[in-house]
């Protein structure tokens, strides 16, 4: 169902993707971002900021194959990858 709704939302699986890439990203910067602006806190703070941000990835990665398998089941997915073959061909 929420999948289903992110899917008519225009949510696809490539865009949970790049947002767990994205957030691996952001977990090595909010680390080191506590480390330098709260420099009284210590590595424990910094550590809980980075893992934090850390759990998002496997959220999204999540996300994006649960929208991957509704993809394949609706047809999209097929359908997206036969148009870039197709513009690969002719361009």
């Amino acid at each position: 169902m929420i999948i289903k709704k992110m899917h008519d939302m225009g949510i696809r699986s490539e865009h949970a993707y790049m947002a767990a890439v994205v957030s691996i990203g952001f977990t090595f910067v909010s680390w080191m971002g506590s480390l330098k602006m709260e420099p009284g806190t210590g590595l424990e703070r910094a550590d809980r900021w980075g893992i934090f941000v850390g759990e998002w990835a496997p959220t999204f990665f999540g996300l994006g194959l649960a929208l991957s398998h509704y993809e394949q089941q609706d047809g999209t997915l097929t359908a997206d990858v036969h148009e870039l073959r197709e513009r690969q061909k002719a361009g």
